[in-house]
Protein backbone atom coordinates (compact mmCIF):
# COMPACT_ATOMS: atom_id res chain seq x y z
CA UNK A 1 0.00 0.00 0.00
CA UNK A 2 1.31 3.46 -0.93
CA UNK A 3 0.62 5.57 2.13
CA UNK A 4 0.95 9.36 2.35
CA UNK A 5 4.48 10.49 3.13
CA UNK A 6 3.41 12.59 6.12
CA UNK A 7 0.77 12.52 8.83
CA UNK A 8 0.02 16.23 8.58
CA UNK A 9 -0.18 18.64 5.64
CA UNK A 10 -0.77 22.33 5.28
CA UNK A 11 -3.32 21.75 2.51
CA UNK A 12 -5.07 18.55 1.42
CA UNK A 13 -6.95 18.69 -1.87
CA UNK A 14 -9.55 16.00 -2.59
CA UNK A 15 -10.16 15.41 -6.29
CA UNK A 16 -7.84 15.87 -9.29
CA UNK A 17 -10.20 17.45 -11.79
CA UNK A 18 -9.63 21.04 -13.00
CA UNK A 19 -10.39 22.62 -9.61
CA UNK A 20 -8.27 20.17 -7.63
CA UNK A 21 -5.35 20.42 -10.04
CA UNK A 22 -5.41 24.21 -9.89
CA UNK A 23 -5.76 24.26 -6.10
CA UNK A 24 -2.91 21.80 -5.48
CA UNK A 25 -0.62 23.54 -7.99
CA UNK A 26 -1.28 26.92 -6.38
CA UNK A 27 -0.85 25.72 -2.80
CA UNK A 28 2.30 23.68 -3.43
CA UNK A 29 3.75 26.30 -5.75
CA UNK A 30 3.57 28.81 -2.92
CA UNK A 31 5.43 26.66 -0.43
CA UNK A 32 2.65 24.80 1.36
CA UNK A 33 3.06 21.09 2.11
CA UNK A 34 0.29 19.83 -0.15
CA UNK A 35 -1.33 16.44 -0.69
CA UNK A 36 -3.62 15.75 -3.65
CA UNK A 37 -5.87 12.68 -3.37
CA UNK A 38 -7.84 11.22 -6.27
CA UNK A 39 -9.69 7.95 -6.96
CA UNK A 40 -8.70 7.69 -10.61
CA UNK A 41 -5.56 6.18 -12.12
CA UNK A 42 -4.40 9.57 -13.37
CA UNK A 43 -5.19 13.28 -13.12
CA UNK A 44 -7.90 15.12 -15.01
CA UNK A 45 -11.25 14.26 -13.46
CA UNK A 46 -14.05 13.66 -15.93
CA UNK A 47 -13.32 16.71 -18.09
CA UNK A 48 -9.67 15.80 -18.73
CA UNK A 49 -9.98 12.10 -18.01
CA UNK A 50 -6.92 10.06 -19.13
CA UNK A 51 -5.25 13.26 -20.33
CA UNK A 52 -1.83 11.62 -19.90
CA UNK A 53 -2.77 8.18 -21.24
CA UNK A 54 -5.63 8.37 -23.73
CA UNK A 55 -5.09 6.40 -26.95
CA UNK A 56 -7.07 9.10 -28.81
CA UNK A 57 -4.14 11.21 -30.02
CA UNK A 58 -5.66 13.23 -32.85
CA UNK A 59 -6.36 16.63 -31.20
CA UNK A 60 -9.49 17.43 -33.20
CA UNK A 61 -11.40 14.36 -31.96
CA UNK A 62 -11.62 15.25 -28.26
CA UNK A 63 -11.33 18.99 -28.92
CA UNK A 64 -9.08 21.83 -27.83
CA UNK A 65 -10.83 22.23 -24.46
CA UNK A 66 -9.78 18.69 -23.57
CA UNK A 67 -6.16 19.15 -24.54
CA UNK A 68 -5.95 22.42 -22.60
CA UNK A 69 -5.71 20.20 -19.54
CA UNK A 70 -2.27 18.94 -20.52
CA UNK A 71 -0.50 22.18 -19.51
CA UNK A 72 -2.38 22.25 -16.19
CA UNK A 73 -1.26 18.70 -15.40
CA UNK A 74 2.34 19.54 -16.31
CA UNK A 75 2.22 22.53 -13.94
CA UNK A 76 0.84 20.28 -11.19
CA UNK A 77 3.66 17.78 -11.57
CA UNK A 78 6.26 20.55 -11.34
CA UNK A 79 4.62 22.18 -8.31
CA UNK A 80 6.01 19.84 -5.65
CA UNK A 81 2.59 18.62 -4.52
CA UNK A 82 2.43 15.02 -3.31
CA UNK A 83 -0.06 13.21 -5.54
CA UNK A 84 -1.71 9.89 -4.75
CA UNK A 85 -4.00 8.25 -7.30
CA UNK A 86 -6.26 5.29 -6.59
CA UNK A 87 -7.07 6.88 -3.24
CA UNK A 88 -10.63 6.74 -1.91
CA UNK A 89 -11.46 9.40 0.68
CA UNK A 90 -14.28 7.96 2.76
CA UNK A 91 -14.29 10.28 5.75
CA UNK A 92 -13.66 13.98 6.31
CA UNK A 93 -14.04 15.12 9.89
CA UNK A 94 -14.80 18.74 10.87
CA UNK A 95 -11.48 18.60 12.74
CA UNK A 96 -9.89 18.23 9.26
CA UNK A 97 -8.85 14.63 9.73
CA UNK A 98 -9.20 12.57 6.56
CA UNK A 99 -9.56 8.81 6.20
CA UNK A 100 -8.18 7.32 2.97
CA UNK A 101 -8.19 3.84 1.49
CA UNK A 102 -5.37 2.96 -0.89
CA UNK A 103 -4.57 -0.47 -2.25
CA UNK A 104 -6.69 -2.36 0.27
CA UNK A 105 -5.56 -0.51 3.39
CA UNK A 106 -6.58 2.68 5.15
CA UNK A 107 -4.79 5.51 6.89
CA UNK A 108 -5.37 9.00 8.29
CA UNK A 109 -3.91 12.38 7.48
CA UNK A 110 -4.60 15.70 9.14
CA UNK A 111 -4.73 19.01 7.30
CA UNK A 112 -4.38 22.66 8.16
CA UNK A 113 -6.90 23.37 5.41
CA UNK A 114 -8.93 21.06 3.14
CA UNK A 115 -10.12 21.89 -0.37
CA UNK A 116 -12.93 19.58 -1.51
CA UNK A 117 -12.88 19.39 -5.30
CA UNK A 118 -15.01 16.31 -5.88
CA UNK A 119 -16.60 17.79 -9.00
CA UNK A 120 -19.90 16.89 -10.57
CA UNK A 121 -21.90 13.79 -11.36
CA UNK A 122 -24.61 13.23 -13.93
CA UNK A 123 -28.12 14.08 -12.85
CA UNK A 124 -30.33 11.02 -12.32
CA UNK A 125 -32.51 10.33 -15.38
CA UNK A 126 -35.14 7.91 -13.99
CA UNK A 127 -37.22 6.76 -16.96
CA UNK A 128 -38.95 3.39 -17.33
CA UNK A 129 -36.31 0.82 -18.23
CA UNK A 130 -33.25 2.91 -17.31
CA UNK A 131 -31.80 -0.02 -15.35
CA UNK A 132 -31.80 -2.37 -18.38
CA UNK A 133 -28.44 -3.59 -19.71
CA UNK A 134 -27.81 -1.46 -22.77
CA UNK A 135 -28.78 1.81 -21.06
CA UNK A 136 -25.87 3.97 -19.93
CA UNK A 137 -25.13 7.58 -19.12
CA UNK A 138 -23.46 9.83 -21.64
CA UNK A 139 -20.62 10.35 -19.17
CA UNK A 140 -19.93 6.61 -19.02
CA UNK A 141 -19.69 6.48 -22.82
CA UNK A 142 -17.32 9.44 -22.81
CA UNK A 143 -15.15 7.70 -20.22
CA UNK A 144 -14.77 4.73 -22.59
CA UNK A 145 -13.77 7.07 -25.41
CA UNK A 146 -11.13 8.87 -23.36
CA UNK A 147 -9.77 5.83 -21.53
CA UNK A 148 -9.73 3.34 -24.40
CA UNK A 149 -10.76 5.05 -27.64
CA UNK A 150 -13.91 2.91 -27.76
CA UNK A 151 -17.03 4.08 -29.61
CA UNK A 152 -20.46 2.43 -29.46
CA UNK A 153 -21.41 0.05 -32.25
CA UNK A 154 -24.84 -1.19 -33.21
CA UNK A 155 -27.99 0.94 -33.13
CA UNK A 156 -27.30 3.96 -30.91
CA UNK A 157 -29.83 6.43 -29.50
CA UNK A 158 -28.78 9.42 -27.40
CA UNK A 159 -31.43 11.17 -25.30
CA UNK A 160 -31.44 14.24 -23.12
CA UNK A 161 -30.10 17.75 -23.26
CA UNK A 162 -27.18 19.98 -22.37
CA UNK A 163 -23.68 20.79 -23.67
CA UNK A 164 -22.19 17.36 -22.88
CA UNK A 165 -24.79 15.64 -25.05
CA UNK A 166 -23.62 17.62 -28.08
CA UNK A 167 -19.94 17.22 -27.23
CA UNK A 168 -20.23 13.45 -26.83
CA UNK A 169 -22.19 13.16 -30.07
CA UNK A 170 -19.50 15.09 -31.94
CA UNK A 171 -16.73 12.93 -30.45
CA UNK A 172 -18.51 9.70 -31.42
CA UNK A 173 -18.96 10.93 -35.00
CA UNK A 174 -15.33 12.09 -35.26
CA UNK A 175 -14.20 8.60 -34.23
CA UNK A 176 -16.26 7.04 -37.01
CA UNK A 177 -19.28 6.07 -34.93
CA UNK A 178 -22.89 6.31 -36.05
CA UNK A 179 -25.82 7.76 -34.11
CA UNK A 180 -29.27 6.57 -35.19
CA UNK A 181 -31.20 9.29 -33.41
CA UNK A 182 -30.76 12.11 -30.90
CA UNK A 183 -33.84 12.74 -28.76
CA UNK A 184 -33.61 16.34 -27.54
CA UNK A 185 -35.65 16.77 -24.36
CA UNK A 186 -35.05 20.52 -23.96
CA UNK A 187 -38.50 21.89 -23.00
CA UNK A 188 -39.93 24.30 -25.55
CA UNK A 189 -40.77 26.86 -22.86
CA UNK A 190 -37.17 27.06 -21.62
CA UNK A 191 -36.13 29.21 -24.54
CA UNK A 192 -38.43 32.05 -23.52
CA UNK A 193 -37.28 31.85 -19.90
CA UNK A 194 -33.60 31.87 -20.86
CA UNK A 195 -33.77 34.59 -23.51
CA UNK A 196 -33.61 37.58 -21.10
CA UNK A 197 -30.27 36.17 -19.84
CA UNK A 198 -28.85 35.65 -23.34
CA UNK A 199 -26.66 38.77 -23.67
CA UNK A 200 -23.79 37.57 -21.42
CA UNK A 201 -23.84 34.24 -23.24
CA UNK A 202 -23.61 35.96 -26.64
CA UNK A 203 -20.33 37.55 -25.53
CA UNK A 204 -18.99 34.42 -23.81
CA UNK A 205 -16.37 32.00 -25.18
CA UNK A 206 -19.00 29.24 -25.40
CA UNK A 207 -21.30 30.57 -28.14
CA UNK A 208 -19.14 30.06 -31.23
CA UNK A 209 -17.83 26.68 -30.02
CA UNK A 210 -21.31 25.47 -29.20
CA UNK A 211 -22.89 26.50 -32.49
CA UNK A 212 -20.06 24.96 -34.48
CA UNK A 213 -20.37 21.67 -32.61
CA UNK A 214 -24.14 21.54 -32.99
CA UNK A 215 -23.88 22.15 -36.74
CA UNK A 216 -21.35 19.33 -36.99
CA UNK A 217 -23.72 16.91 -35.26
CA UNK A 218 -26.81 17.99 -37.18
CA UNK A 219 -25.10 17.37 -40.51
CA UNK A 220 -24.63 13.71 -39.62
CA UNK A 221 -27.52 12.72 -37.35
CA UNK A 222 -31.30 12.97 -37.25
CA UNK A 223 -32.42 15.02 -34.25
CA UNK A 224 -35.92 15.01 -32.78
CA UNK A 225 -36.75 18.13 -30.76
CA UNK A 226 -39.24 18.71 -27.96
CA UNK A 227 -39.25 15.09 -26.80
CA UNK A 228 -41.74 14.73 -23.95
CA UNK A 229 -41.56 11.04 -23.02
CA UNK A 230 -38.92 8.29 -23.25
CA UNK A 231 -39.04 4.61 -22.30
CA UNK A 232 -36.36 1.94 -22.63
CA UNK A 233 -37.91 -1.39 -23.62
CA UNK A 234 -36.61 -4.94 -23.59
CA UNK A 235 -36.74 -8.29 -21.84
CA UNK A 236 -33.54 -8.42 -19.82
CA UNK A 237 -31.70 -6.32 -22.42
CA UNK A 238 -32.45 -3.08 -24.23
CA UNK A 239 -34.24 -3.78 -27.50
CA UNK A 240 -35.97 -0.52 -28.37
CA UNK A 241 -36.66 3.04 -27.28
CA UNK A 242 -40.16 4.50 -27.28
CA UNK A 243 -40.58 8.27 -27.29
CA UNK A 244 -43.13 10.94 -28.07
CA UNK A 245 -42.67 14.46 -29.39
CA UNK A 246 -45.41 16.87 -30.36
CA UNK A 247 -48.03 14.27 -29.59
CA UNK A 248 -46.52 11.75 -32.03
CA UNK A 249 -45.10 8.49 -30.61
CA UNK A 250 -42.47 6.28 -32.22
CA UNK A 251 -40.54 3.16 -31.23
CA UNK A 252 -36.93 2.77 -32.41
CA UNK A 253 -34.90 -0.45 -32.35
CA UNK A 254 -31.81 0.18 -30.24
CA UNK A 255 -28.79 -1.68 -28.90
CA UNK A 256 -27.55 1.19 -26.75
CA UNK A 257 -29.32 4.17 -25.18
CA UNK A 258 -27.21 6.96 -23.71
CA UNK A 259 -28.97 9.29 -21.26
CA UNK A 260 -27.93 12.76 -20.15
CA UNK A 261 -29.74 15.56 -18.35
CA UNK A 262 -26.84 17.69 -17.27
CA UNK A 263 -24.63 17.45 -14.22
CA UNK A 264 -25.05 18.34 -10.55
CA UNK A 265 -22.55 18.81 -7.71
CA UNK A 266 -21.19 15.67 -6.05
CA UNK A 267 -22.07 16.67 -2.50
CA UNK A 268 -21.71 13.49 -0.45
CA UNK A 269 -18.30 14.09 1.11
CA UNK A 270 -18.92 17.75 1.92
CA UNK A 271 -22.35 17.00 3.38
CA UNK A 272 -20.97 14.18 5.52
CA UNK A 273 -18.36 16.61 6.86
CA UNK A 274 -21.14 18.88 8.09
CA UNK A 275 -20.95 21.54 5.38
CA UNK A 276 -24.28 23.37 5.12
CA UNK A 277 -26.04 23.07 1.76
CA UNK A 278 -29.07 24.77 0.28
CA UNK A 279 -31.44 23.97 -2.57
CA UNK A 280 -30.53 25.77 -5.80
CA UNK A 281 -33.80 26.45 -7.59
CA UNK A 282 -32.08 27.35 -10.88
CA UNK A 283 -29.78 24.32 -11.13
CA UNK A 284 -32.29 22.08 -9.29
CA UNK A 285 -29.75 20.55 -6.93
CA UNK A 286 -28.06 21.00 -3.56
CA UNK A 287 -25.09 23.37 -3.45
CA UNK A 288 -22.83 24.23 -0.50
CA UNK A 289 -23.19 27.58 1.23
CA UNK A 290 -19.86 29.32 0.60
CA UNK A 291 -18.27 32.73 0.85
CA UNK A 292 -16.46 34.35 -2.06
CA UNK A 293 -13.32 32.32 -1.36
CA UNK A 294 -15.04 28.93 -1.30
CA UNK A 295 -14.91 28.74 2.52
CA UNK A 296 -17.78 26.59 3.76
CA UNK A 297 -19.76 26.64 7.00
CA UNK A 298 -17.11 24.34 8.52
CA UNK A 299 -13.98 26.31 9.37
CA UNK A 300 -11.03 25.20 7.26
CA UNK A 301 -13.05 23.28 4.65
CA UNK A 302 -13.27 24.94 1.23
CA UNK A 303 -15.27 23.67 -1.72
CA UNK A 304 -14.13 24.44 -5.26
CA UNK A 305 -15.09 23.56 -8.81
CA UNK A 306 -18.37 22.05 -9.92
CA UNK A 307 -18.89 20.65 -6.43
CA UNK A 308 -19.57 24.26 -5.42
CA UNK A 309 -22.18 24.72 -8.17
CA UNK A 310 -22.00 23.84 -11.86
CA UNK A 311 -19.85 26.30 -13.78
CA UNK A 312 -17.69 24.29 -16.19
CA UNK A 313 -13.98 23.54 -16.44
CA UNK A 314 -12.71 27.10 -16.86
CA UNK A 315 -14.65 28.33 -13.85
CA UNK A 316 -13.52 25.28 -11.86
CA UNK A 317 -9.86 26.12 -12.49
CA UNK A 318 -10.24 29.62 -11.11
CA UNK A 319 -12.36 28.53 -8.17
CA UNK A 320 -9.60 26.09 -7.28
CA UNK A 321 -6.96 28.82 -7.40
CA UNK A 322 -9.08 31.23 -5.34
CA UNK A 323 -9.71 28.59 -2.66
CA UNK A 324 -6.00 27.79 -2.52
CA UNK A 325 -5.06 31.46 -2.14
CA UNK A 326 -7.59 31.79 0.69
CA UNK A 327 -6.23 28.66 2.40
CA UNK A 328 -2.67 29.96 2.12
CA UNK A 329 -3.61 33.31 3.65
CA UNK A 330 -5.50 31.58 6.47
CA UNK A 331 -2.32 29.60 7.21
CA UNK A 332 -0.29 32.80 7.34
CA UNK A 333 1.48 32.24 4.04
CA UNK A 334 2.42 35.02 1.67
CA UNK A 335 0.36 35.14 -1.51
CA UNK A 336 1.89 36.68 -4.66
CA UNK A 337 0.47 40.07 -5.52
CA UNK A 338 -1.94 39.94 -8.41
CA UNK A 339 -2.45 36.18 -8.40
CA UNK A 340 -5.80 36.20 -6.67
CA UNK A 341 -7.02 39.25 -8.61
CA UNK A 342 -6.12 37.54 -11.87
CA UNK A 343 -8.02 34.41 -10.86
CA UNK A 344 -11.12 36.40 -9.93
CA UNK A 345 -11.04 38.26 -13.23
CA UNK A 346 -10.72 34.98 -15.14
CA UNK A 347 -13.57 33.50 -13.11
CA UNK A 348 -15.84 36.35 -14.11
CA UNK A 349 -15.10 35.68 -17.77
CA UNK A 350 -15.61 31.93 -17.37
CA UNK A 351 -18.99 32.37 -15.69
CA UNK A 352 -20.41 34.61 -18.42
CA UNK A 353 -23.52 33.02 -19.86
CA UNK A 354 -23.85 30.39 -17.15
CA UNK A 355 -27.32 31.50 -16.08
CA UNK A 356 -28.52 31.35 -19.68
CA UNK A 357 -27.35 27.74 -20.00
CA UNK A 358 -28.88 26.78 -16.65
CA UNK A 359 -32.27 28.15 -17.67
CA UNK A 360 -32.15 26.81 -21.22
CA UNK A 361 -31.29 23.27 -20.09
CA UNK A 362 -33.49 23.08 -17.01
CA UNK A 363 -34.86 19.51 -17.19
CA UNK A 364 -38.59 18.97 -17.52
CA UNK A 365 -40.41 17.65 -14.40
CA UNK A 366 -41.43 14.34 -16.00
CA UNK A 367 -37.77 13.40 -16.48
CA UNK A 368 -36.86 14.25 -12.87
CA UNK A 369 -39.92 12.99 -11.00
CA UNK A 370 -40.87 9.45 -12.09
CA UNK A 371 -44.18 7.68 -11.62
CA UNK A 372 -45.53 4.19 -11.07
CA UNK A 373 -43.11 1.27 -11.26
CA UNK A 374 -40.15 3.29 -12.49
CA UNK A 375 -37.07 2.47 -10.40
CA UNK A 376 -35.90 5.35 -8.21
CA UNK A 377 -33.20 3.72 -6.07
CA UNK A 378 -31.18 1.39 -8.28
CA UNK A 379 -29.15 -0.12 -5.41
CA UNK A 380 -32.21 -1.28 -3.46
CA UNK A 381 -34.63 -1.54 -6.42
CA UNK A 382 -37.12 0.89 -4.89
CA UNK A 383 -39.84 2.20 -7.21
CA UNK A 384 -41.53 5.57 -7.36
CA UNK A 385 -44.78 3.99 -6.13
CA UNK A 386 -42.91 2.64 -3.07
CA UNK A 387 -41.73 6.14 -2.16
CA UNK A 388 -45.25 7.52 -2.56
CA UNK A 389 -46.61 4.78 -0.28
CA UNK A 390 -43.99 5.74 2.31
CA UNK A 391 -45.23 9.33 2.12
CA UNK A 392 -48.81 8.13 2.64
CA UNK A 393 -47.62 6.12 5.64
CA UNK A 394 -46.11 9.22 7.20
CA UNK A 395 -42.57 9.65 5.86
CA UNK A 396 -41.82 13.38 5.88
CA UNK A 397 -38.45 13.35 4.13
CA UNK A 398 -35.68 11.23 2.62
CA UNK A 399 -34.35 10.05 5.98
CA UNK A 400 -37.73 8.67 7.00
CA UNK A 401 -38.07 7.07 3.56
CA UNK A 402 -34.66 5.50 4.12
CA UNK A 403 -35.91 3.93 7.34
CA UNK A 404 -39.02 2.59 5.62
CA UNK A 405 -37.50 1.48 2.32
CA UNK A 406 -33.66 1.48 2.50
CA UNK A 407 -33.48 4.13 -0.22
CA UNK A 408 -30.01 5.64 -0.29
CA UNK A 409 -28.48 2.80 1.75
CA UNK A 410 -26.77 0.97 -1.12
CA UNK A 411 -23.20 1.29 -2.42
CA UNK A 412 -23.84 4.66 -4.10
CA UNK A 413 -25.07 6.15 -0.79
CA UNK A 414 -27.79 8.16 -2.51
CA UNK A 415 -25.80 9.59 -5.39
CA UNK A 416 -28.15 8.04 -7.96
CA UNK A 417 -31.43 8.52 -6.11
CA UNK A 418 -31.06 11.44 -3.70
CA UNK A 419 -32.31 14.24 -5.93
CA UNK A 420 -35.11 12.08 -7.29
CA UNK A 421 -36.35 11.09 -3.82
CA UNK A 422 -36.27 14.70 -2.63
CA UNK A 423 -38.25 16.04 -5.59
CA UNK A 424 -40.66 13.08 -5.62
CA UNK A 425 -41.49 13.52 -1.94
CA UNK A 426 -41.75 17.31 -2.27
CA UNK A 427 -44.31 16.96 -5.04
CA UNK A 428 -46.27 14.32 -3.13
CA UNK A 429 -46.39 16.46 0.00
CA UNK A 430 -47.14 19.69 -1.88
CA UNK A 431 -44.03 21.46 -0.63
CA UNK A 432 -40.55 22.41 -1.84
CA UNK A 433 -37.34 20.37 -2.05
CA UNK A 434 -35.77 22.85 0.39
CA UNK A 435 -38.44 21.93 2.96
CA UNK A 436 -38.16 18.18 2.32
CA UNK A 437 -34.37 18.15 2.65
CA UNK A 438 -31.82 15.49 1.76
CA UNK A 439 -30.36 12.31 3.19
CA UNK A 440 -28.32 12.66 6.35
CA UNK A 441 -24.92 11.60 5.08
CA UNK A 442 -22.26 10.12 7.35
CA UNK A 443 -18.90 8.45 7.02
CA UNK A 444 -18.01 6.21 5.37
CA UNK A 445 -19.30 7.93 2.23
CA UNK A 446 -17.83 5.20 0.02
CA UNK A 447 -17.87 1.43 0.60
CA UNK A 448 -15.04 0.32 2.87
CA UNK A 449 -14.01 -3.30 3.36
CA UNK A 450 -13.45 -4.88 6.75
CA UNK A 451 -9.84 -5.42 5.74
CA UNK A 452 -9.44 -1.66 5.19
CA UNK A 453 -11.00 -0.89 8.56
CA UNK A 454 -8.79 -3.47 10.26
CA UNK A 455 -5.77 -1.68 8.78
CA UNK A 456 -6.58 1.50 10.69
CA UNK A 457 -4.52 2.29 13.77
CA UNK A 458 -6.46 1.14 16.88
CA UNK A 459 -7.17 4.50 18.51
CA UNK A 460 -9.98 6.96 19.17
CA UNK A 461 -9.53 8.72 15.84
CA UNK A 462 -10.16 5.48 13.97
CA UNK A 463 -13.39 4.95 15.89
CA UNK A 464 -14.54 8.55 15.27
CA UNK A 465 -13.92 8.21 11.53
CA UNK A 466 -16.45 5.39 11.30
CA UNK A 467 -18.86 6.20 14.14
CA UNK A 468 -20.01 9.82 14.35
CA UNK A 469 -22.25 11.22 17.04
Amino acid sequence: MSRPMHETYDVVVIGAGPAGIAAATTAAGNGARTLLLDENAGPGGQVWRAITSTPVKQPSILGEDYWAGRSEVEALRKSGAEIIHGATVWSLDPSLEIAISIGGGSSFVRAGRVIVATGAQERPFPIPGWTLPGVMTAGAAQTLIKNAGLVPDGRLVIAGQGPLLWLLSAQILRLGGKIDRILDTTPRGNRGTALPRALPFLTSPYLVKGLKMMREVRRNTRIVKNVEMIEALGDGQLASVRYSAGGVAETLPADLLLLHHGVVPNVNLAMAAGVRHEWNEVQLCWTPVLDGNGQSSVEGIYVAGDGAGIGGALAALERGRIAAFAALKALGRNVPAGGEASARSALGRAEKGREFLDLLYKPAPQFRIPQGDTIVCRCEEIRASDVLKAVETGATGPNQAKAYLRTGMGPCQGRLCGLTVTELMAKARGTTPAEIGYYRLRAPVKPVSLNELADLPPDTDAIKAVVRE
